[in-house]
This record gives structure tokens, sequence and C-alpha cells, in this order.
């Protein structure tokens, strides 16, 4: 299944003028489940750092959760790194664009050799674990970076059927996996290993969020392979499904899960 591609199709239509972008941002923000259980813990987060802070976003992407955290104080002072350089100078132009680029920079990085002793508050790490296959060594470099007291946040797939993934015949939904997800148990001994003094690890996408996660995500995006076309027709889609996936996000995030497809996971320095 080609996620990638469709990523960059998007990108291209709505990286057109900043009006597109924060347009995109914003749906992304009510698409994706793993942003709203991002946004409850960095609220949280939030009452105890409301003046200045330094945060790394490890592996920025889009540049959606480094915008997301721009909007919520002006005080903090962002970092986002990534591997795509597209990626790096089209985040840099845009932030430019809008006029946040003193506190919001991005800059090409390797997160197995990135780390800047005791200087983030906050590093954000969403989705981009499955990814490397050196993670303890990522978690030593988050552990060298953080301030004591810092916190890392981490979202990413769990063994539960992370990727779309349920047992040995099965394939990623994402081709870019190196690992389908994370025992619960597996990443807090790696952070704990990598130095982490507490962790906390908790399923997200559980029932609720599973059949959200298809209706919002796996859905669309497996027509959008099978043609462009889909392009078209794909707001009247969300207009019928997206009311539905809503309430079922709403209850994944405010839900305790015994299982789920995805893990919300806070290490403390």
């Amino acid at each position: 299944m080609k996620y990638d591609p469709i990523k960059r199709s998007l990108g291209i239509v709505f990286n057109k003028n900043p009006f597109l972008r924060k347009l995109f941002y914003g749906l992304l923000d009510l698409l994706l489940l793993r942003t709203w259980h991002i946004k409850k813990a960095i609220r949280v987060w939030k009452k105890e750092h409301r003046n200045e802070a330094n945060i790394l976003d490890a592996g920025s992407g889009f540049g959606q959760y480094s915008y997301c955290l721009s909007k919520q104080s002006k005080n903090w002072n962002i970092l986002g790194v990534d591997v795509k350089t597209e990626q790096i100078e089209d985040c840099n132009q845009f932030f430019a664009q809008i006029n946040k680029s003193e506190k919001v920079k991005f800059e090409f990085a390797d997160l197995t050799k990135f780390s800047k002793t005791e200087e983030y508050d906050l590093i954000l790490s969403v989705d981009v674990m499955e990814h490397i296959l050196e993670d303890v060594v990522v978690f030593k470099n988050f552990h060298k970076s953080l301030k004591n007291g810092g916190l890392v946040l981490i979202s990413t797939p769990s063994d539960q059927g992370g990727s779309d993934v349920h047992d040995e015949d099965d394939h990623s939904f994402i081709d870019e996996h190196v690992r389908d997800g994370y025992n619960i148990i597996e990443i807090e001994n790696k952070l704990k290993e990598a130095g982490f003094s507490r962790v906390e690890a908790n399923y997200s996408y559980g029932a609720p969020g599973k059949i959200s996660w298809k209706l919002s995500m796996k859905f669309p995006i497996l027509l959008l392979n099978a043609s462009k076309l889909f392009f078209i027709i794909l707001p009247l889609y969300y207009i019928i499904a997206y009311p539905v996936s809503f309430i079922l996000n709403y209850f994944d995030v405010n839900l305790k899960h015994k299982t789920g497809t995805g893990l919300i996971v806070k290490a403390y320095k």
C-alpha cells in the first residue's frame, strides 16, 4: 500500500499558498486521531510550561505539529528536524511567510546522530520510531538532549494490529515502516535502558479509534491508490463519514483502552 505518494499529492495541492497550507493542517487535526491524543497531552504539559520553553519536533514531516505548538505559546522556541530536505525547505518557507520563522525553524537531521546536551524541555516524536531501526540509539539521543525534568512524547503503532498488521502473513499498510508496532513492555524497557527515570505508555486507537481510522484514513487511501479520480468525490465522502469518525475519536481520546493499535508514550528525564 503506497502512503507517501498520496501525502506528496496532497502536499502539492495544499502548498500553493499559506491559506491552503493552514487549511491542510486544520484538516489533519480533524482527521488524524493521533493528533487528538497528542494535543490532549500537550495541553496537560502546557499547564506547567506557559513561559519560555525549547521544543524539538523530531521527525517534523509536513510541519503540522510544529504549527500546532507555535499556536500554543509565543514564548516557545521550536526546532523541527527531518531527513527529507524538500520538507525542511518547504516548512522554512511557509513559516517565514506567516511570520513565525523567528520562533520556529527547521533543519536536516538524522535522529540516530542528532543530540544537543540538555537543550529541550519537550521532544515530540509522532509516528517516527516505527521508521527507525536503531531506536535505542535515538532514545539515548533524546535523553541526552532533554533538560532535567524534560518530557519525550511519542506516538507510534503498537503490536496489537499497528500498521494494520494482525498476523504473520499481513504486510504493513504503510510501506516505509521497519517494524509493524511496539510491544508496550518493549518500548518501556527500551526507554528505561536509554536512561529515562519514568515511562508511561497507554494504548490509543482502541475499539472506537480502529473504526474511525478505517473510515477517515484507510478506506480513502485505498480508493486514492486505486484512482486519483477519487479526489473529486472525497469531500462528499467525508461529509457522510466524518461525523461518525468525530464521535468515535472523542470516545477514543477520553476512554482507557486495554488494548489498541497505537501507543501514546511519555518518558521523563
